[in-house]
């Protein structure tokens, strides 16, 4: 780790962080909190992604169902009319849109192997996207001059990264950059997550070994065919599956790369002093590795 006491965090000149865990455990919360104190640059890897990476898929795809409307047709062929996304820090929908859900068409589903095609298309953008942390840290100094950087990142980087493999590529560069920070939420969390997901079914991205297991589990325990599947209840059924299945990859990279702060420690922190102060308790009690 690039601070292995909590001596060598209290005198860093720069401090670089990195957030990972479930989506809605407060990692963009705190990464806006310390924002917004004026010293920390904010990276955020879903955004990069849906700006950098995946922008011209999300855009080509609103087009092309603006093309079967006659009237928007024929504007967007003589160039009357543009269409883009307005991806911001707060509205990440249209990367989510994008990805979709698989199931029965007349539900907005995807054909499996239509979502199977952009879940890799999201997979290398997230990685691309991890890839270019190094990149951000040194732009947020050098054209900024912002002494501190936070890397936000979403929910599925534990999908593309193998935490027991000492080479692993992402890993390695992400904690020879940054403090790679683990949000741990506890049985409350994860009922209260299960709850909100319920009352409001998103797509995820899914680590393909993954997908195919909740697929074949769900057509088997529904007993019905691809084309029958209800895209929300899929996805609502496979969530707490996919809640487990993280769990463990997050836990071996915090053991293996970095450390690990309970959720409900981190949503006390209020301002820049609250985190510095967490993060030195945090590396004091961290037991030492050989």
């Amino acid at each position: 780790m690039i601070y292995s006491s909590a001596k060598e965090w209290r005198e860093a000149a720069r401090k670089k962080v990195l957030f990972f865990g479930m989506s809605g455990l407060g990692k963009t919360y705190v990464s806006n909190v310390l924002r917004d104190s004026g010293d920390w640059f904010h990276y955020s890897i879903d955004y990069r992604i849906g700006t950098r990476y995946m922008g011209e898929y999300i855009a080509d795809n609103a087009k092309a169902q603006a093309m079967k409307v006659p009237f928007l047709r024929d504007l967007l062929l003589s160039d009357s009319i543009y269409i883009g996304s307005n991806i911001t820090f707060e509205n990440l929908t249209p990367v989510a849109a994008y990805l979709g859900k698989p199931g029965d068409p007349a539900l907005g589903g995807l054909e499996l192997s239509e979502y199977r095609r952009r879940q890799e298309q999201f997979r290398m953008a997230e990685v691309h996207a991890l890839l270019d942390t190094e990149y951000f840290i040194d732009r947020a100094e050098r054209l900024y001059q912002y002494p501190h950087f936070i890397c936000d990142t979403g929910g599925s980087i534990c999908e593309w990264v193998d935490p027991n493999d000492p080479r692993d590529q992402v890993l390695s560069e992400l904690s020879r950059q940054t403090l790679m920070i683990w949000l741990k939420g506890d049985e409350e969390h994860t009922a209260e997550l299960i709850r909100r997901f319920d009352k409001a079914p998103k797509p995820m991205s899914y680590q393909p070994e993954f997908l195919t297991q909740v697929w074949e589990d769900y057509l088997d325990e529904h007993g019905c065919q691809p084309a029958q599947v209800d895209p929300d209840a899929f996805v609502r059924w496979t969530y707490a599956r996919a809640l487990a299945h993280r769990q463990p990859r997050y836990q071996a990279m915090a053991e293996n790369w970095g450390v690990s702060i309970n959720a409900k420690d981190m949503h006390d922190v209020r301002d820049a002093s609250d985190f510095d102060e967490l993060i030195e308790r945090t590396l004091e009690t961290r037991p030492n590795r050989a």
